[in-house]
């Protein structure tokens, strides 16, 4: 997937163009002041982030407006953080979140 930027004079919103860096898996990844999480990542060419629990499949934006959770990242230490919602900070640190069901009879399960 190749990414593109919509040139500023046709942006409605009026971009400042001024570059931020976050942390995604440890790796630097760019975007712009303004972009969401789920925006940085997909323009870096990521089209999954997450991994369901049960069939291990992945999972990254769906609807866009934070109603379905599949685009959800531990973000600063926060788990279940919505990338599609959260406007990107210079700095964040993004980690693919993927939780394992506990297993039927294990001690975990029985919480």
């Amino acid at each position: 997937m190749t990414s593109r930027t919509m040139p500023a004079d046709r942006d409605p919103i009026r971009p400042t163009g001024t570059s931020i860096t976050i942390s995604v898996d440890g790796q630097p990844t760019k975007g712009l002041v303004g972009q969401t999480i789920a925006g940085i990542l997909l323009g870096a060419g990521r089209a999954s982030w997450r991994r369901t629990a049960v069939a291990d499949e992945p999972r990254g934006l769906f609807c866009g407006i934070g109603v379905c959770f599949d685009c959800i990242a531990t973000v600063n230490g926060v788990r279940d953080v919505r990338a599609c919602l959260r406007r990107a900070e210079d700095g964040d640190e993004v980690l693919v979140q993927h939780d394992v069901l506990p297993r039927r009879g294990h001690p975990e399960s029985q919480r």
